[in-house]
């Protein structure tokens, strides 16, 4: 069946860098877009970054432009969020799903990233 499970991540300073991953697997991972997208409590999700299936095309959020990089390596089945100078607005449960925007064909369980000093 299809699963996404996200790993990587944790708890980091104000300023600090995480790399969140989404393992794919029960589909043609090299077929779909995927996206990174992120839930703060009390909070509707927030799409962060989409990516095309082969990995030419992204696009990203205001709130994360030139922070966040995503990227995908379809040889493992794998994509990633590379975060960088991370804010306290920043803490949130992050997935990955499957699609370039609501409403998602697929979506995995999450990491949690929290950024506090």
């Amino acid at each position: 069946q299809v699963q996404l499970v996200e790993s990587g991540g944790g708890l980091v300073q104000p300023g600090g860098s995480l790399t969140l991953s989404c393992e794919a697997s029960g589909f043609t991972f090299a077929n779909y877009h995927m996206s990174w997208v992120r839930q703060a409590p009390g909070k509707e999700p927030e799409w962060l970054a989409y990516i095309t299936g082969v990995g030419q095309y992204t696009m990203y959020a205001m709130s994360v432009k030139g922070r966040f990089t995503i990227s995908r390596d379809n040889a493992k089945n794998t994509m990633y969020l590379q975060m960088t100078n991370l804010k306290s607005e920043d803490t949130a449960l992050y997935f990955c799903a499957r699609g370039r925007g609501p409403p998602y064909s697929a979506r995995g369980q999450g990491t949690q990233v929290t950024v506090s000093a």
